[in-house]
């Protein structure tokens, strides 16, 4: 028997299935479940949760010493006028990630008092990002890593509502606003100009901004990107290749291996945030991540892989770039533990990296640079499942 739903209750009815189900909470790059395991793990001092739990409490972000220093005006890349200072920002947001943990895990509320310090004292100064073209890298790695250190935050109970505001309209006006602006505009350059990793970045951020403000057309945008975007970043593009042995080439393959593996980085980190909403990516096109992350590990791990020539409007790569082989980025645990442990895949060179690098450190125990923090690390601690 069939009803005709009336015009305006049809009109209601979309709109509630538009809303969808609320967002979990937190629920980017870890879920409460995924700190409990933690808590557990730790107290009990198992391996491997408790190396990777050393490497955290002895790394100096995640001191209550560690100095804050705030800053009206983030630059990245040389634009002629202001000298870059970006290094400040991404040292602070690893320690405001770093103490979040540390806190969720400890139990001990001194280490949340030190990150919401940070986290208030960045969103009651920063007004911009700029630099040359570069300012897009800023806005989508620093964008993501400080959206979850805020999200693990979002359930500490004497962070005042009116700062966790400020902090989320800090997000959308700052970040998000040129997180959208890249993936539509490409700083005004041909589609396939920017490499993957600058399409990832800012759809790391988007996404993680969508979890952190509730805001289900953002979150929604950046999905929809990464199955369908125009740029390098979206999932056919970035591993654009596949082979019939199940590797799939990854679009910087034939620029540097620092690079490449950077996507693989910045991968993890969108289907972790995704799959903490329960949108599963991680298989999305028949398992695509996966092949190009078995593809960067066994090469950088010192094997051989089929290649072809890749071709764009700007450049012409005749064969894979050795610079930087062997580059270890903490982003492996993640993989390894979602492929392999949970859903009992087949992925050995992903295996391998995880346990060549266990445990995974943070920012700053991989370099100095830039490059040291364009993960948030402690992947053995936050991703090892039971």
């Amino acid at each position: 028997m069939h009803h005709r739903i009336g015009a305006a209750a049809a009109i209601i009815f979309s709109a509630a299935s538009a809303m969808a189900e609320p967002f979990v909470h937190p629920g980017a790059l870890h879920t409460q479940t995924d700190f409990d395991r933690m808590k557990i793990k730790v107290a009990q001092s198992v391996s491997p949760w408790i190396d990777g739990w050393n490497i955290l409490v002895n790394n100096p972000h995640a001191s209550l010493n560690w100095t804050l220093h705030p800053l009206e005006f983030i630059y990245r890349g040389k634009d002629g006028i202001h000298p870059e200072n970006y290094n400040v920002l991404y040292h602070d947001i690893a320690a405001a990630y770093a103490l979040a943990v540390r806190w969720k895990v400890s139990g001990d509320d001194a280490y949340a008092d030190k990150s919401i310090a940070l986290l208030d004292a960045w969103s009651s100064t920063l007004i911009g990002i700029g630099g040359s073209s570069d300012r897009f890298l800023a806005s989508g790695i620093y964008g993501y890593q400080f959206a979850n250190a805020a999200e693990i935050m979002r359930s500490y109970k004497k962070w005042p509502e009116r700062n966790v505001n400020r902090f989320k309209a800090m997000m959308l006006d700052v970040f998000y606003s040129m997180n959208h602006d890249f993936l539509v505009r490409h700083n005004g350059a041909k589609i396939d100009h920017y490499w993957a990793n600058w399409d990832l970045a800012n759809m790391d951020s988007m996404i993680a901004i969508g979890i952190l403000t509730d805001r289900r057309d953002i979150y929604s945008e950046a999905l929809n990107y990464f199955k369908h975007g125009d740029g390098n970043g979206a999932i056919e593009h970035a591993v654009w290749k596949i082979y019939p042995e199940g590797l799939g080439q990854v679009q910087e393959s034939g620029r540097d291996q620092g690079h490449n593996t950077l996507i693989a980085s910045l991968l993890g980190a969108f289907c972790q945030m995704a799959w903490s909403q329960n949108d599963d990516l991680f298989s999305y096109a028949d398992n695509r991540v996966l092949k190009g992350i078995e593809y960067i590990a066994k090469y950088n791990l010192g094997n051989e892989v089929p290649y072809t020539k890749y071709v764009n409007s700007d450049v012409t790569q005749d064969k894979i770039a050795s610079e930087g082989r062997g580059n270890s980025r903490p982003a492996w645990e993640l993989f390894y533990n979602h492929y392999v442990v949970l859903k009992g895949l087949s992925a050995p060179y992903t295996k391998m990296f995880a346990e060549k690098l266990r445990p995974e450190g943070g920012g700053g125990n991989y370099g100095p640079n830039s490059g040291g923090f364009d993960q948030l690390g402690y992947g053995t601690l936050t991703y090892t499942l039971n």
